[in-house]
């Protein structure tokens, strides 16, 4: 079921799948709330799982504050207008900055988390000049352009081989997105703190998913932020770049599945 939500000012998109325990799986950069569809099928025949399309992607029109804590605050919004009062929230890359940011200040709401090919530290200067290189081409060709450059280098080199039907599919997905968004994205990435002492303070278990050919969050990142919290729960996809959700959907349902059934 497609809802909106009214959130600073802007008419809001998310859906909601099945009933039971509440889970949030929230989208990354470049992405909407359907990359998780495949998921929602199988943990809404438990669960109760929210798919917010994030400010600027899909359905959803761009807020005023398009920070990490300003896109937060979206998640806050839905999680009041559902009555929840705890709920499992997994971010994906960008959805993952969002959701330490939501942590740092809403953490009774969550019973555990994770971050799905994502990470709590903040952008180095290489990485920030590689975002800062990356608007000006979105301002040059459109955002378009840059996603249909970028985005196969998401997957896996088996992934690109095997199925490239997948990634196909992946990127026609992408065509409505607005450059002002992807800016105001790389703008709020570039911005954003460090969090790690999130997990640090953790008092509940957190997930890691992490991809072997990953060069958006590179494995050895993760393996060492995954040392941080008391709890962690740690798995490694083989054959996955930065979208085991689609490259190892079953495998990912498989590990959503048991985190959440621990929490």
């Amino acid at each position: 079921m497609t809802k909106t939500i009214l959130s600073q000012g802007n008419v809001l998109h998310y859906r909601v799948f099945g009933e039971g325990k509440p889970v949030m799986l929230v989208h990354g950069f470049g992405e909407t709330g359907e990359v998780w569809l495949g998921q929602a099928a199988v943990l809404s025949k438990t669960c109760k799982v929210i798919v917010p399309d994030l400010p600027g992607s899909g359905a959803s029109p761009l807020i005023k504050d398009m920070s990490m804590e300003g896109m937060a605050e979206f998640l806050h919004d839905i999680i009041h207008e559902e009555n929840i009062d705890r709920c499992t929230m997994i971010g994906h890359s960008m959805g993952g900055y969002i959701t330490l940011a939501f942590l740092e200040k809403y953490y009774n709401h969550v019973d555990g988390w994770g971050l799905f090919h994502s990470s709590a530290k903040p952008d180095g200067d290489e990485k920030k000049a590689a975002r800062r290189k990356s608007i000006e081409f979105i301002k040059t060709h459109g955002a378009f352009e840059f996603l249909k450059s970028t985005s196969p280098n998401l997957f896996s080199p088996k992934t690109r081989e095997t199925n490239p039907e997948l990634v196909e599919d992946f990127l026609q997905s992408l065509s409505a997105f607005s450059g002002e968004a992807l800016i105001k994205y790389y703008e709020a990435m570039i911005a954003r703190p460090d969090r790690q002492h999130i997990l640090r303070n953790a008092p509940d278990p957190v997930l890691f998913v992490i991809g072997a050919f990953d060069q958006a969050i590179p494995p050895a990142d993760m393996l060492e932020q995954s040392a941080i919290p008391e709890i962690s729960y740690i798995h490694l996809l083989q054959d996955s770049a930065h979208m085991g959700m689609l490259e190892e959907s079953k495998t990912s349902t498989d590990i959503l599945q048991e985190f959440i059934s621990r929490v």
